[in-house]
């Protein structure tokens, strides 16, 4: 087994005070770990989340293994996305583009995983036509093209839609008061007991509007609200605040909705639970994060990228997953046209968690891809 090593990278600089570090903020940097096989250097890949550390990635041993070296590379948000801008995110992704190409490999492809699947799809739309020269709140991205080094390929694993879309299907439409968290229309309370699962028709149609309607409000107030910090002299052009209830999904309690094999609840756990957790998807951001990554402004929904890319694609659907489901393959799979195939991981959780018998199928799937690349 090669070794494990360390990538150290330099990064350009992102937006005032984007870090609590003062070190980071003098010398931005970004850190991945890899496994370099012995031999050629024919192909790599690169396995990043926007915000997850993905140094100790299941995938990286097995693919160093079948002669792939593999990256698992965190980005400057790693751990807090709070504050974080997809936009930024790419720009991250591709100096670690740059450092494998810089070591001599031939081919680079990218492993989307979770919700690194809509960053790869946003990174290679933008590296095959650049067009992200400002951030949806107006500002310049301050990106170039040759941040961008165009991949060979793409395999998409558990693969969410991206982050707006996550939004769009997890925020609670029954809080009626953004600024308390207990606050709820049982009318519109999905873990409320009068609401029996299976869910009927007229309740998620009711559901699903008021969810829209819940997002569209918070989107229009931070647009709002940015308009008026900016333009008032002396005020700060971005402030954080906080979007209670991010996790109320139907399908989570109801599998009859959108059926695969996955068990009752989260990824996380408890649906309801996660749901009120002080430290969730989205719960804390500032106006212009929201915009970059939740928003229906963000310029990083993955199914809109994909389509835009030239470049070779495969999608390992996990069977068992309780947060990408068949809805979410045919998204995919609509999007990469003739250019991409699907593999069904059977069973598959959404970490393969507890399934290790799994990982040599889902590394065998991306190695064959990978290196008829």
């Amino acid at each position: 087994m090669p070794e494990l090593q360390l990538a150290v990278i330099d990064v350009k600089p992102g937006a005032s005070m984007e870090s609590q570090s003062g070190l980071q903020l003098l010398r931005p940097r970004i850190y991945g770990a890899y496994q370099a096989p012995q031999g050629p250097k024919k192909v790599a890949a690169i396995v990043m989340h926007p915000t997850s550390n993905f140094m100790g990635h299941y995938l990286i041993g097995p693919l160093a293994e079948r002669g792939i070296c593999c990256m698992g590379l965190n980005s400057r948000f790693v751990g807090n996305d709070t504050v974080l801008l997809m936009e930024r995110a790419i720009q991250d992704l591709g100096a670690g583009v740059q450092y494998l190409r810089a070591a001599g490999y031939e081919k680079v492809f990218l492993v989307g995983n979770s919700g690194g699947a809509a960053l790869s799809a946003f990174y290679q739309a933008q590296a095959e036509k650049f067009t992200a020269t400002h951030l949806p709140d107006g500002d310049p991205t301050h990106l170039h093209p040759g941040d961008l080094p165009p991949v060979d390929g793409i395999a998409l694993c558990a693969a969410h839609l991206g982050r707006t879309r996550l939004m769009r299907d997890w925020i609670d439409p029954s809080v009626t008061d953004e600024h308390d968290p207990l606050s709820v229309d049982p009318e519109l309370d999905m873990y409320d007991p009068r609401h029996r699962v299976p869910y009927d028709g007229e309740f998620l149609a009711r559901f699903s509007a008021a969810q829209k309607a819940r997002l569209d409000r918070i989107e229009q107030w931070c647009i709002d609200r940015l308009a008026l910090l900016r333009n008032t002299p002396g005020a700060p052009r971005d402030q954080t605040f906080i979007v209670y209830r991010t996790h109320a999904d139907p399908r989570c309690v109801d599998l009859s909705l959108d059926p695969n094999d996955r068990l009752p609840g989260s990824v996380w756990g408890d649906a309801r639970q996660v749901n009120y957790s002080t430290n969730a998807m989205g719960r804390t951001t500032s106006l212009t994060a929201f915009l970059s990554q939740w928003s229906s402004r963000s310029q990083a929904d993955g199914p809109t990228n994909l389509a835009r890319t030239t470049v070779p694609k495969l999608l390992l659907t996990y069977t068992g997953d309780q947060s990408t489901f068949p809805s979410t393959r045919d998204a995919w799979m609509a999007a990469g046209g003739s250019r991409i195939r699907n593999v069904d991981i059977v069973g598959g959780n959404h970490y393969l968690a507890g399934q290790p018998h799994l990982i040599p199928q889902a590394a065998d799937a991306i190695a064959e891809f990978a290196h008829a690349l």
